[in-house]
Formats: C-alpha cells, sequence, structure tokens
C-alpha cells in the first residue's frame, strides 16, 4: 500500500495495491490507523484503482477506517472503483455511506 499526504489541502490517500482479504486486511488496517492518527487529515480517500479482488474483510476495513476518520473529525472516501470493488460496495450498501471520489492515479 502507498501512502500519500497532501499538507496543503489535509488530504491523506492510500493507494493499494494489494488484494483485500483476511491476510491482507490487518496489515492495511494497522497501517491506515497508524497514518491517519499521525497526520489527523481533514481528508481520507482510499484509491483502488489496482485491487482486482476484495472480500467482506475489506467492508469491515473500511467501516472501521470511516468510523475512526470521523472521530477524529475527518471525511473518508472511496475512489477509482474497480468494477469488482464497486459490485461489492454496492452489495452491501457502504456507498449510500461513504462517498466515492475522482482522483488521478500516477502508475
Amino acid at each position: 500500500m502507498e501512502t500519500k499526504f497532501y499538507k496543503k489541502d489535509k488530504v491523506l490517500v492510500f493507494k493499494i495495491t494489494e488484494e483485500i482479504d483476511d491476510n491482507s486486511v490487518q496489515k492495511i488496517r494497522r497501517r491506515a490507523d497508524y497514518e491517519i492518527e499521525r497526520y489527523m487529515p481533514k481528508r481520507v480517500i482510499f484509491d483502488f484503482d489496482s485491487v482486482s479482488f476484495m472480500d467482506s474483510a475489506g467492508i469491515g476495513l473500511i467501516i472501521g477506517r470511516y468510523k475512526f476518520t470521523n472521530m477524529l473529525g475527518g471525511k473518508l472516501e472511496v475512489a477509482n472503483l474497480t468494477p469488482a470493488v464497486k459490485r461489492i460496495f454496492e452489495m452491501s450498501g457502504i456507498l449510500r455511506l461513504i462517498p466515492v471520489t475522482r482522483i488521478r492515479t500516477n502508475n
């Protein structure tokens, strides 16, 4: 997972570069929580451009970071949803809670 913090706008972007399943969620969760607490951003964006697979553990990951970010006074958004990830988010209803935004990717 790549992390970028834009100080001017207080935006923290997590570009997830791996599949999101039970094995990877704990590592992503620890890193995300650490960076969110470290920077205290106004906006946290999870970029799913490179994610080819996500299971229900990914939903839990995003909901948990949503609650954590809100508790610290920030907002969480998701970006660049692949068709597979978008389908999971739509089925779970998470898109009614968390906005989808657009960001440019630097591949």
